[in-house]
């Protein structure tokens, strides 16, 4: 048994998103059946990005495991003669049996394209979102510098999402306009809620029209209320253009914001096993998220225990469950950390 990770491009203008569903064809089924047919043994992949219908990518990722002796390398190759045009695997590689592409930190990169000229270019309906009204390019990039950071997205997410945790982190946002009239979003981020990008869009293309000022957007991601944002943009103008994982942990993760300031130091864990959750100060109503989900992070990255360092202006219950686990008081300031699963 070996695990091969497929890198896999695609237009999905035909497709009914990556997942499989009943009602029409998706990335995810050509390829399971793709695979099947080349490896002769049922094949499902896992994707790491599960993509809308009409979306599309340069560099999703997914895995599956296979006892078919073709080496792994070789796979792309000979898959792709059995793929409509408009799906390529770009690269298959073996990795170890349990890595898994939704169970690794990563950054992933999207794009977003508007096509903002007179009149609509035929050639370009199928991957830009035309709009005639001219868009101030200034005014959108100014309102980008309130998303960046770690924050509370719910503003920027669809009404019926499934995510436990609506907390991202948003490390860049370019935004730039070519000589053929496209203007490109560029969002780089440790993760992205559903339709996250595509709101985003919606709502900065709202400010390029003036039709709120660039820092209501801080007011919208503050509101946590998806009715204070903009449209959701069409699929069609969004790309998923790559996603890069972490070879190693950092040794720090740092988040801050309006109500929140915190590290997770990472740089003794390879060492000694430990990790410490230093909170530099918390809003009361944001504490116990925050714990629940940077232990859960530190567990996750490898880490054989994490401690909670607080100031004394932090008040932690020890008996109250912070999601997977409870804190006990060691002392100074420092609490430990006993897992105890699930919520009754």
């Amino acid at each position: 048994m070996k695990r091969v990770r497929l890198t896999v491009a695609y237009d999905g203008t035909a497709y009914r998103g990556w997942q499989v569903q009943p009602n029409g064809i998706t990335i995810e089924e050509v390829l399971n059946k793709a695979l099947s047919d080349l490896l002769k043994e049922p094949v499902c992949i896992i994707g790491a990005s599960r993509t809308d219908s009409g979306v599309h990518a340069n560099g999703n990722i997914a895995i599956f495991d296979t006892e078919n002796r073709m080496p792994a390398d070789k796979i792309c190759f000979a898959v792709n003669q059995r793929l409509p045009e408009d799906i390529r695997v770009l690269n298959s590689e073996e990795v170890p049996l349990d890595w898994h592409p939704r169970k690794q930190n990563c950054v992933k990169t999207y794009e977003y394209k508007i096509l903002n000229c007179r009149i609509d270019v035929p050639t370009r309906r199928l991957y830009a979102h035309f709009t005639y009204f001219p868009l101030d390019v200034e005014k959108m990039r100014e309102a980008a510098q309130y998303l960046i950071g770690e924050h509370d997205f719910t503003s920027f997410c669809a009404t019926k999402h499934q995510a436990e945790e609506t907390v991202r982190t948003l490390y860049e946002i370019k935004i730039e306009k070519g000589s053929d009239d496209i203007i490109t979003i560029r969002l780089r981020g440790n993760g992205f809620l559903y339709n996250m990008v595509r709101i985003i869009a919606g709502t900065l293309m709202k400010v390029g029209m003036g039709m709120c000022p660039p820092e209501e957007v801080k007011t919208i991601l503050e509101a946590r209320d998806r009715q204070a944002a903009g449209q959701t943009a069409p699929a069609k103008g969004l790309t998923l253009m790559g996603i890069e994982y972490e070879n190693e942990p950092a040794k720090e993760i740092t988040g801050e914001n309006d109500h929140y300031s915190y590290v997770l130091d990472q740089s003794e864990m390879l060492k000694t096993g430990t990790s410490i959750l230093k909170i530099r100060f918390c809003e009361e109503a944001e504490l116990e998220r925050l714990i629940r989900r940077m232990v859960h992070q530190g567990y996750r990255n490898g880490a054989e225990k994490v401690l909670v360092q607080v100031p004394e202006a932090v008040r932690i219950e020890e008996d109250k469950q912070y999601g997977l686990y409870r804190l006990t008081k060691s002392g100074n300031g420092i609490w430990d950390t006993i897992y105890i699963g699930k919520k009754s």
